[in-house]
């Protein structure tokens, strides 16, 4: 059975069939039997092949995962609805809901495909998804690619995908290379330079639609970008749960042994933490959702033994008069939203401003009652043109006693990157001044950190926003 999925602009033409009596001269994976791309470059996971190819020298790419069947009780539509939500939203930049196909179907298998654009800088390209159900089993291919000179290539492997009634013992044995978090995923939307840093421990931060997703060797650890109803004032319970149901829930099932926890102590933290399956990759995972210095932080590990030796602590023993200190090295993760800065990055950006605002309260130390309060407030930006000139104000006012002194400093010139991590700004109060500078990253925008790197002070960084 043969049918076309089409490409809106006429320029993909797709073929796909099941057929059952298997051609042994192809290769084979789980459930789907097909011709690889010669010359493309394999990835075999437990639950995932990939074939990928990358020009280099013309930025053209294409990849096509094939992915393990798994268990259903949904209709056809419904486990395309439910795929598409996990392998693509999930993962890629889509505005647009997928353009559908008609559903065809041969014997006892059924298919239906959608594809629609997706933005991702340099990784823009089309997603096209072609799920296929049988009884209680579903099966997904997931084709991904920035150019048209792929099309005929895709168009021949498709062609030559075929579905199996079941798996027989002559279908290939994928191991488990402890690969089970490694389903690759291309980064947020971004408009900078610089969306992935690697740490000199081994760590490495992407930046991605909804978190920054640090990892090393097996684990993996989701900074989440603030999110609407996971911040309020309650107790531990109910704020954890929550945020879990939010951040967490939504891509795992089958959760056991979730419990919350906390301290009691300045700056509490917040902990929750069980057993769960992933809902792409299938695998049952360690979860622990963790909030103190910064935003939510979720950890993913493969058991629970995983997490204790990386981070030094069992959540289980937690309890409300444990030292806080054991915590340290997972609150510490949230500095890993960490990333370099290009000059270009700011070119054209406009205004970057910062405000600050500090109250001091005085006593007297003979009477204890107050002697007054002083207040120190400051206004300072950036403002980049289109090019690499920048103007600069800083206004400050100190209030006590009834009086106000007021505090006005601007200039302009030009700006140039010394390193990744470094600006150097040619005329600060009237001297050139090269700051310590990286981006940290939020839903849809950056936020630019600042600091003298002649005189750094405390080392506390300046931050600003748009």
């Amino acid at each position: 059975m043969l049918t076309k999925l089409m490409h809106s602009t006429g320029v993909l033409l797709m073929p796909l069939f099941f057929i059952t009596n298997l051609n042994a001269q192809i290769d084979s994976f789980d459930l789907v039997t097909f011709k690889p791309p010669i010359g493309w470059e394999q990835q075999t996971f437990q639950d995932v092949r990939n074939y990928y190819t990358i020009n280099q020298k013309n930025k053209e790419w294409c990849k096509i995962s094939i992915f393990k069947s798994a268990i259903t009780t949904s209709t056809l539509k419904q486990n395309f609805d439910l795929s598409w939500q996990q392998l693509v939203k999930q993962n890629l930049h889509v505005n647009n809901e997928p353009e559908m196909q008609k559903p065809i179907k041969e014997q006892e298998w059924e298919a239906i495909s959608g594809y629609a654009p997706f933005n991702e800088g340099e990784l823009s390209g089309v997603a096209l998804l072609v799920n296929a159900t049988r009884k209680n089993t579903t099966v997904n291919i997931l084709v991904m690619f920035n150019s048209a000179v792929y099309t005929s290539l895709i168009d021949d492997f498709l062609s030559s995908v075929q579905f199996k009634q079941s798996v027989s013992d002559s279908t290939l044995v994928i191991q488990n290379n402890n690969q089970w978090m490694q389903i690759e995923t291309p980064v947020a939307n971004s408009k900078f330079t610089f969306n992935t840093t690697n740490f000199d421990d081994g760590w490495t931060a992407i930046e991605k639609e909804d978190w920054v997703e640090v990892s090393k060797d097996n684990y993996k650890v989701l900074l989440h970008y603030p999110k609407e109803g996971t911040i309020f004032p309650a107790d531990t319970d109910p704020l954890v749960r929550t945020a879990w149901n939010i951040l967490v829930a939504p891509r795992y099932s089958n959760l056991t042994n979730f419990r919350t926890t906390y301290i009691n102590t300045f700056n509490r933290p917040y902990i929750g933490f069980g057993n769960a399956v992933s809902n792409v990759t299938k695998q049952q995972v360690y979860l622990v959702l963790f909030k103190r210095s910064a935003g939510w932080i979720e950890v993913i590990t493969p058991t629970k033994a995983d997490f204790v030796s990386t981070f030094h602590f069992d959540p289980e023993s937690i309890q409300w008069d444990s030292n806080a200190d054991v915590l340290q090295t997972l609150d510490n993760m949230s500095g890993r939203n960490k990333f370099a800065v290009a000059a270009a990055d700011l070119f054209g950006t406009g205004k970057w401003t910062d405000r600050f605002t500090s109250n001091t309260y005085y006593t007297n130390i003979y009477t204890g009652q107050s002697a007054g309060m002083q207040t120190y407030a400051s206004t300072q930006w950036f403002n980049f043109d289109g090019s690499n000139h920048y103007e600069w104000q800083l206004i400050a006012t100190n209030s006590f006693g009834g009086r106000t002194g007021v505090l006005q400093s601007k200039s302009n010139g030009v700006f140039e990157s010394v390193n990744n991590w470094q600006i150097r700004f040619s005329d600060i109060s009237g001297k050139p001044k090269v700051y310590d500078v990286y981006f940290t990253a939020q839903k849809g925008k950056r936020v630019l950190w600042m600091n003298d790197a002649q005189y750094p002070g405390s080392g506390v960084f300046t931050g600003f926003s748009k």
